[in-house]
């Protein structure tokens, strides 16, 4: 995947889970409520910035719950460094 030309897409293998050094996101599919389970409404939106802001805060969240190991070498920016030692209530 790492090959130039492999993908049709080059931004496609930075975006792939395990690009990132951290535990992947939860993913969600229709229908929108299943077994009393809703999709989190940020990701029925439509606000992009608002979706990839949810998506990272949730893998950091999941890291460092599961494995926090890999945030040692994990590439963080300092609001990422504030918001896991902080309440993390705006998951």
């Amino acid at each position: 995947r790492l090959q130039p030309g492999v993908l049709g897409h080059e931004q496609s293998a930075p975006q792939d889970s395990f690009s990132s050094g951290l535990l992947d996101c939860p993913h969600y599919t229709r229908p929108e409520v299943w077994r009393d389970l809703e999709v989190p409404e940020v990701l029925r939106s439509g606000d992009h910035a608002a979706i990839e802001r949810w998506r990272r805060r949730q893998a950091l969240a999941r890291t460092a719950e599961r494995r926090p190991d890999l945030l040692d070498a994990a590439e963080l920016t300092a609001e990422e460094r504030d918001w896991l030692a902080g309440s993390k209530d705006d998951q």
